[in-house]
């Protein structure tokens, strides 16, 4: 890679920005989860926590950002552990230090076994316009498998809360290859939330990750064959329901496509407050990445200083096609070598050798203008993104 392959200094201007907020407490961590997330010993520290984001936002704008905000993921955790009150008092101090676009999208992440109809309510009436219900299941044995803290009439209360309160956009996260699940367990699963008709349905494989209770102790899983199967089918199910497929587990009705999610898959921009919280943002030819420290007790203490940050770094020249890659080849539509140039600052030239190589492979389809993965490419995923490293 040489300075002659590179296009004129990155213009941030043109990045979309958004924005993450990260609230780390669950009631009790599922064996399954990798995510930055605590059990609770005790309540939840509410006004201390909601000061901190905002002290720490503050300290992300020093550096100062004019851009509007197009969306903003309000995740876990489990924020429907803090009161609609905390929720308004967080947006509107965001609204206050931020340009919200006129159409931003607003999602919170919502436990069924933690559903309030009066804080759903104030999320709604606070900005929030997308609910995001962890299911996972709807299988009551399931559940019980999974360590989750609700069940089946929990999910459909959830649900029906939701759209009581005014939420005309509403994802549902399922998972499937769950222990000792069945193919006709899965696709019956699958059947009762695509009942319950959310706008955007999440379907995605349990996996065994490092550091989780699972990892440890593996319970008894469908094996890769079945757990194939099971995405064929519910990919089949999903589509003669009207959900569009347009990222490797994400399915949508006409207009519902996650845009926040959206932006990560397309190396937008984005500002990532909260104990754990990632950011990605772009200044000059900088692309800098920043992420804060995990544990609540760390980050309370020093949210609004540096101190809070666990991570500050710049993405260099030789890691932004990998990175790129890494999240425009998920999205079907791929990517066009206009936004590749514009999001990473080098030239086509870069990665021309890599897709000559993959469509000659099959596993990608390229003419020039639009890169895409083919179905095998799509089935082979790590393999595709790996040519990038």
């Amino acid at each position: 890679m040489n300075a002659a392959a590179s296009t004129p200094a990155l213009d941030a201007a043109t990045i979309p920005l958004a924005l993450y907020l990260h609230f780390p407490w669950c009631v009790r961590k599922c064996p399954y989860c990798d995510f930055n997330s605590h059990g609770l010993r005790g309540e939840v520290p509410e006004a201390e926590y909601v000061a901190a984001l905002i002290r720490d936002l503050e300290f992300e704008l020093q550096t100062p950002e004019t851009r509007p905000i197009g969306s903003i993921f309000i995740g876990g955790g489990t924020p429907s552990l803090f009161s609609g009150a905390a929720m308004a008092e967080v947006l509107a101090a965001c609204a206050q230090r931020l340009h919200f676009a006129a159409d931003i999208e607003i999602t919170l992440e919502a436990n069924p076994g933690t559903v309030d109809e009066a804080n759903f309510r104030a999320y709604r009436a606070a900005g929030v316009n997308r609910l995001s219900i962890g299911v996972q299941s709807l299988n009551d044995a399931m559940l019980k498998r999974l360590g989750r803290i609700h069940g089946h009439a929990d999910a459909v209360r959830a649900v029906d809360t939701a759209r009581a309160a005014g939420f005309d956009n509403l994802n549902l996260d399922l998972m499937f290859a769950l222990p000792q699940q069945t193919e006709a367990e899965a696709e019956a699963d699958l059947a009762a939330a695509i009942a319950l008709a959310p706008d955007h349905l999440s379907y995605y494989q349990l996996t065994l990750e490092p550091n989780t209770e699972f990892a440890a102790r593996p319970p008894p899983l469908p094996d890769d064959d079945a757990a194939w199967a099971m995405q064929l089918a519910g990919q089949e199910r999903l589509a003669a329901a009207g959900y569009g497929q347009y990222e490797v587990s994400a399915y949508a009705q006409a207009g519902r496509q996650s845009r926040h999610n959206r932006n990560y898959w397309q190396f937008g921009d984005y500002l990532g407050i909260g104990a754990g919280a990632h950011g990605k943002r772009t200044a000059g030819d900088v692309i800098a990445r920043r992420a804060r420290h995990k544990l609540p007790k760390t980050y309370l203490a020093a949210a609004g200083t540096a101190k809070a940050l666990q991570e500050d770094r710049l993405v260099t020249t030789a890691e932004r096609p990998f990175e790129f890659a890494m999240n425009a080849l998920r999205l079907h539509e791929g990517f066009t070598m206009t936004q590749f140039e514009a999001r990473t600052g080098l030239g086509a030239g870069v990665i021309a050798p890599i897709l000559e190589r993959l469509a000659g492979r099959g596993l990608i389809e390229a003419d020039g203008a639009i890169v895409r993965p083919t179905a095998l490419g799509r089935a082979h995923l790590n393999t595709l993104i790996g040519e990038f490293l």
